[in-house]
């Protein structure tokens, strides 16, 4: 059984001046139980707003979403969602903010106090338990961030391009983080990204998007041996010949828009 299911979803809508723009047409895609699925694609191809239909935050305008054959119309607490700005609550503490969701949940208040330690810990924040927002770097709040989201227990964890906004040093270090989290939980995870080095290095599988409209161009296994380390896995042979693979099918996809 497919954890996550998406079948013939199209996506359009009109713009001022009435005319009508097809953003994603008849996407199909399904991701495994624990699997690590990403998607890249060129720029304005409808990747993100795949991952925003599949959260319940936007309606396709015809096809169906699943997770574990249940319909998804709406956002849930089956699904989780790190997104690239950090959307943290910035007047709670970073244990209230990642307990916010068992909070809502009817958690009691000692199990919820020791899943948001819990979670802390496994993304590196012992001791910032009781700090702010605006008192942590960009890293550690997508850290918060990716702790909050976790904590919920999701059966999906959707990424919408969460390392974009960091640094390259940064970048790196919480790509090695994620990877450890993942390693541990196993969660079914869809990640957006348009860093290919980034797909390559987290996924089993790479879900290639053309232009707009947005279809399915390729399906790519990554085959690389886990557990992944960045500059191991950057180096090998067969890195570099899936990097040159997906950036050949980005490149051709955004030519084609171009001469459009």
């Amino acid at each position: 059984m497919p954890s996550l299911g998406v079948e013939d979803v199209s996506l359009q809508f009109r713009l001022k001046g009435g005319r009508e723009v097809t953003a994603l047409d008849k996407v199909s895609l399904t991701v495994r139980d624990r699997e690590f699925a990403v998607i890249v694609g060129p720029s304005g191809c409808g990747k993100s707003s795949l991952l925003r239909m599949v959260a319940g935050l936007q309606r396709p305008t015809a096809g169906t979403i699943r997770v574990d054959d249940r319909l998804v119309t709406a956002p849930g607490r089956d699904r989780g969602m790190v997104f690239q700005s950090y959307t943290l609550f910035p007047w709670l503490s970073v244990r209230k903010n990642v307990a916010f969701g068992p909070s809502l949940a009817g958690v009691p208040e000692a199990e919820r106090s020791r899943i948001a330690g819990e979670f802390i810990r496994q993304v590196g924040l012992t001791g910032y338990e009781d700090a702010y927002p605006r008192q942590l770097s960009g890293g550690m709040m997508q850290r918060v961030a990716l702790a909050r989201a976790l904590a919920n227990d999701p059966e999906v964890l959707l990424m919408d391009e969460p390392f974009g906004a960091l640094d390259s040093q940064t970048r790196s270090l919480m790509q090695e983080l994620l990877l450890s989290v993942w390693e541990a939980s196993h969660k079914t995870v869809l990640f957006v990204t348009h860093d290919v080095d980034e797909a390559i290095l987290l996924g089993d599988r790479v879900f290639v998007m053309t232009a707009q409209p947005g279809r399915i161009k390729a399906e790519i296994e990554i085959d690389l041996p886990r557990p992944r380390h960045v500059e191991a896995a950057f180096t090998s042979e067969r890195f570099i010949d899936f990097k040159r693979e997906i950036h050949g099918l980005i490149r051709n996809e955004a030519r084609k828009a171009m001469e459009h």
